[in-house]
């Protein structure tokens, strides 16, 4: 069991965590990823190519910590892409290039190597670059293509994502895009609010793990949980009510399995829990309850 800060350590913490890494930090993460973009534009196989590269995750929406931040990058090819839909599609001949997912994989990898030397090639979905102290982070490649969901609902008829091979030919949908539009919304409507409370819940799943408390959960699971609070939550009293109060709110909704199945991810277009996902309602709880323990909130 965690131990319990005071109140002192707490409101002191919660100051510390308020702001994301500083710009030193925050140079290397940039370092990394523009040095992945090199090592794809150089790269012969990808030469004339509709190729996209960019970093997802924490450091582009800002919901990274300090001294815990790699960096996610996906290489996305445009080629040609998969879809799906809840509307009819009057579309072409199915693509026939040479871009399948096997080839991808293959040439972002030989990109790395040729760049950076050393890359890890074994994990499921991403290449792993191993940081370089005082240059630049661990980083994550992820190689994937273009996705579209086809839906008469969406701005435009369509939503668009990426998606994932793995090694362990699983197919994974993610959205990076409407995450980054949709936090940055949640952020502006809970004056900055929002954000800064995932980055509190992330650096207490840090301290939890690093002292065996709980097992170590993905970052992105911080954000999914805290954005399912309402925005007027956010607003009521001080920063540190601001954290009372979302974590009391998470665990509300958790309790109720009505609200908890209506639970989703920042990009609102997957649900929180489910057979696809990596954590579970129990995970959730694990959190929010030693972390309202370790942060001495009471009740």
């Amino acid at each position: 069991m965690a131990r319990q800060l005071t109140t002192y350590e707490r409101l002191g913490l919660i100051s510390k965590w308020k702001s994301p890494p500083g710009p030193s930090e925050e140079r290397r993460l940039k370092r990394a990823e523009d040095m992945v973009r090199a090592a794809i534009d150089q790269h012969a196989a990808f030469h004339d190519v509709n190729i996209h590269v960019e970093a997802k995750g924490s450091y582009p929406n800002n919901t990274n910590v300090r001294g815990d931040s790699d960096v996610d990058i996906k290489v996305q090819l445009n080629e040609c892409f998969y879809y799906d839909g809840k509307v009819p599609i009057l579309a072409g001949p199915d693509y026939t290039g040479s871009w399948t997912k096997d080839v991808l994989r293959r040439e972002v990898y030989a990109a790395l190597e040729a760049a950076f030397g050393n890359v890890e090639s074994d994990h499921n979905i991403a290449f792993y670059v191993p940081e370089v102290p005082g240059s630049r982070p661990s980083t994550d490649v992820v190689p994937c293509f273009k996705y579209v969901l086809y839906d008469g609902a969406a701005p435009g008829g369509k939503y668009e994502g990426s998606v994932v091979f793995g090694r362990d030919g699983k197919k994974i949908v993610n959205w990076p895009e409407l995450q980054f539009t949709n936090g940055r919304a949640k952020n502006t409507a809970t004056h900055q609010r929002y954000k800064f409370v995932v980055r509190v819940l992330k650096n207490v799943e840090n301290d939890l793990t690093a002292e065996g408390v709980i097992e170590a959960l993905p970052s992105y699971f911080s954000e999914c949980l805290i954005y399912n609070v309402p925005n007027p939550v956010f607003l009521n009293g001080g920063l540190d009510d601001a954290v009372r109060t979302s974590m009391a709110e998470v665990y509300r909704q958790l309790d109720s399995a009505t609200e908890r199945q209506l639970m989703q991810e920042p990009n609102e277009i997957k649900m929180l829990f489910g057979s696809e996902q990596k954590w579970s309602k129990q995970d959730a709880l694990d959190l929010i309850l030693h972390g309202w323990r370790y942060l001495n909130y009471g009740g």
